[in-house]
């Protein structure tokens, strides 16, 4: 663009022009009427739980509790759903109902929140960093396959953003090696692989009820398998296993440390009626991405969310990347310049084995544990490098916007993508 192309624009609002978006967007809320309802019919019962934690019908919980782990069952289309009073406790639990022993290595992405790591080392196993797909921001197979050892007994596929992992190359790798598959699909409630709903393709998966999820219940989370088994062990560790154990007869006992990972009735009334609600705001979702997509399309040095065939992506985030040899440009300069326009746009995500406690391999106590652990192997190493396309995405070239942070309309999407259309006018080269 030539000087006098650039002079007749309106000046960026970082250059003291006026804003393209001047108020914020309104806040996402899917909660309503329903959910209000359903809390006082809660409330008027009394009974807020009724867990036991001992072996007793009530070991399993509550009417609202039952009935929401019915309904999600049925909706994922699992033989067992089981609530948690957490994403993390569900993560936790969902190791802990594997066959780990202290120093076994689960293979994770560095892409994620922290719990999907912390949740390995919780049972003293040791997290292994795989790289991810530039373009899904998943687990890449060919990384994972590289990172297998004799130590190796899960992998803990992330399925990022909204998306799927690449759930069948996943598969056959732990099928060729005796593995274990978990899902985080914290992300993605209601994100399709091929005809089966994400997280469940795993032997274990499951889904945050966070509050700025898709949908919610507060805090709170869902655990989905169809092993019979592996449902009890999960079970237990939700609700005291050492305690219950006795009155269920001979059971085994590794890693049946039981905790209060319950959740309560008016979470479980809430969950209810949320997931009636979740095939539209999803769809809703995924309407308004198509729109940004098809708005944004084109622009110079700007890489647009990918969808792998068979699969659907239900935009928990709106991932981009910058190409920044083409913009000619910082990603700074860009998030700074879509920032003052009212484009509130993340430029980092997570690179997990750069932590602090990763990189000085600190978690129990002062002395290294459990790496420094003679169960453990002592070549595990966090260094960076060995993340290269997580690394140079959060150093350099990953943004995105929170799609579930606002709930957005047809104009509010036709003001981000002149937002988007004003900076790359100013600001990147020709």
């Amino acid at each position: 663009m030539n000087n006098q192309q650039t002079e007749a624009l309106a000046p960026l609002a970082m250059n003291g022009g006026e804003p393209t978006i001047p108020t914020p967007f309104k806040r996402y809320n899917s909660l309503g009427r329903e959910e209000q309802v359903a809390v006082q019919e809660v409330m008027e019962s009394g009974v807020l739980s009724q867990f036991l934690g001992c072996w007793h019908d009530d070991f399993y919980g509550g009417k609202k509790v039952r009935q929401f782990e019915q309904q999600c069952a049925e909706f994922f289309k699992v033989k067992h759903a089981i609530t948690v009073n957490s994403w993390t406790s569900g993560l936790i639990a969902a190791v802990g109902a594997l066959d780990i022993e202290p120093g076994d290595e689960i293979i994770v992405s560095p892409w994620t929140m922290c719990a999907s790591a912390t949740a390995i080392l919780h049972w003293n196993a040791i997290p292994v960093f795989a790289d991810i797909d530039s373009r899904t921001f998943n687990l890449d197979p060919a990384s994972v396959r590289a990172n297998i050892t004799e130590k190796t007994k899960a992998i803990m596929a992330i399925d990022i953003f909204g998306l799927s992992a690449d759930m069948t190359a996943l598969r056959a790798i732990a099928n060729e090696f005796g593995l274990k598959l978990i899902s985080d699909t914290a992300q993605a409630p209601g994100a399709m692989y091929g005809d089966q709903f994400a997280g469940t393709l795993a032997d274990i998966g499951g889904y945050s009820l966070n509050y700025h999820k898709h949908i919610h219940t507060g805090e709170g989370g869902v655990i989905v398998t169809n092993d019979d088994a592996l449902a009890e062990r999960l079970r237990l560790i939700r609700n005291h296993a050492e305690a219950v154990i006795p009155g269920m007869g001979e059971r085994p006992l590794n890693n049946m440390l039981g905790y209060n990972f319950r959740l309560g009735e008016l979470e479980c009334a809430i969950g209810i009626e949320q997931l009636k609600k979740l095939p539209r705001l999803v769809q809703s979702r995924q309407y308004l991405a198509e729109r940004l997509i098809a708005g944004l399309s084109g622009l110079k040095g700007l890489g647009l969310p990918y969808t792998p065939d068979g699969c659907t992506h239900v935009y928990y985030i709106f991932p981009m990347v910058l190409d920044i040899t083409q913009l000619g440009c910082s990603r700074a300069d860009i998030a700074q310049a879509l920032k003052a326009e009212g484009v509130d746009v993340g430029t980092q995500y997570q690179n997990l084995h750069l932590l602090p406690m990763y990189q000085q391999k600190i978690a129990y106590g002062k002395h290294g544990f459990p790496w420094s652990a003679e169960f453990s192997r002592p070549t595990v190493t966090y260094a960076k490098g060995i993340c290269p396309v997580a690394e140079g995405l959060n150093d350099a070239s990953y943004m995105g916007f929170g799609m579930c942070v606002y709930d957005l309309s047809n104009d509010d999407i036709d003001l981000i993508v002149a937002a988007f259309r004003k900076v790359w006018a100013h600001l990147v080269s020709e």
